[in-house]
């Protein structure tokens, strides 16, 4: 027995799950124009689509960001994709913002968590399922990571793939935004791994020692002065990946300490956040 679907009904489902109108008029027809059921025939098709593009790479998307109105708590997420198209799709970035904006509330701090809790009926897990079926692309909550400090400067790098949020301390009567934007356009651009040294992680350390001494072995040097040149490396290794002994980008005759030291010999940087697709 044929079912009459009438416009309105397909369109109340589409407002509903975000699905097309043709795939909720056929979830209508299937489910013989029972409203709950069409609802879970539409996601069990974005649940098929998932698991076909469950090997799919996701190199495309956006990286947003959420700042406390006293700029003392920030959060960032990565939400990835398999194109740029989607990844400027309305609904793509919707969902982005909205998932943002439940956890920074919620004061989540894991992507399990924020996947496992609500927004409005479904879990986030659910939404982004049902928005895999829709737009038919592998979409994934790549990241997402808090900072609290001081003061919080966030930086958006263009084309919103890349995010860098920067804690800073000793901020009063500092022009803080100005130096916390510079140096998170450095992080963006050079990648540091640590603040400083003291932060580096000792099996990071042990391998750069150990490259050293292959390559100065390899170049024939006495042995007597291996270790001495594996260390002179290795510091050289922390000058150009460590945050504070990095040469600015802007001025490379100082380094990032003496640049915060020509604001306030107190302005410091604490800690550092950077986030990115691909």
């Amino acid at each position: 027995m044929s079912v009459n679907i009438s416009a309105k009904e397909v369109n109340e489902l589409r407002q509903k799950t975000g699905s097309g109108m043709m795939d909720c008029k056929k979830a209508l027809v299937e489910a013989g124009g029972d409203f709950d059921k069409a609802i879970d025939i539409l996601r069990k098709k974005g649940q098929k689509v998932s698991a076909a593009r469950s090997n799919r790479e996701t190199s495309e998307g956006i990286v947003i960001y959420k700042l406390s109105s006293n700029e003392e708590k920030a959060s960032i997420l990565s939400f990835t994709c398999e194109t740029d198209f989607v990844a400027k799709n309305e609904d793509f970035q919707e969902l982005a913002s909205r998932i943002l904006d439940t956890a920074f509330e919620n004061n989540f701090s894991s992507v399990e968590e924020i996947l496992s809790s609500k927004l409005d009926s479904m879990t986030i897990e659910q939404e982004i399922v049902n928005l895999i079926g829709k737009i038919g692309e592998k979409i994934e909550l790549r990241q997402y990571e808090n900072l609290e400090g001081e003061k919080i400067v966030p930086y958006i790098h263009a084309g919103n793939k890349l995010g860098v949020l920067v804690s800073l301390v000793n901020t009063s009567s500092v022009d803080y935004v100005s130096a916390g934007k510079d140096i998170a356009m450095q992080i963006a651009a050079m990648n540091p791994i640590a603040l400083n040294k003291d932060g580096v992680d000792q099996s990071v350390i042990d391998k750069e020692i150990e490259i050293g001494k292959e390559q100065a072995i390899k170049e024939g040097k006495p042995e007597n002065i291996v270790e001495k040149i594996a260390q002179g490396k290795l510091q050289k290794f922390f000058k150009e990946n460590t945050l504070l002994s990095q040469s600015f980008v802007k001025d490379n005759s100082m380094t990032i300490e003496s640049y915060l030291g020509t604001f306030s010999s107190d302005l410091k940087v604490d800690k550092f956040l950077r986030v990115s697709i691909g």
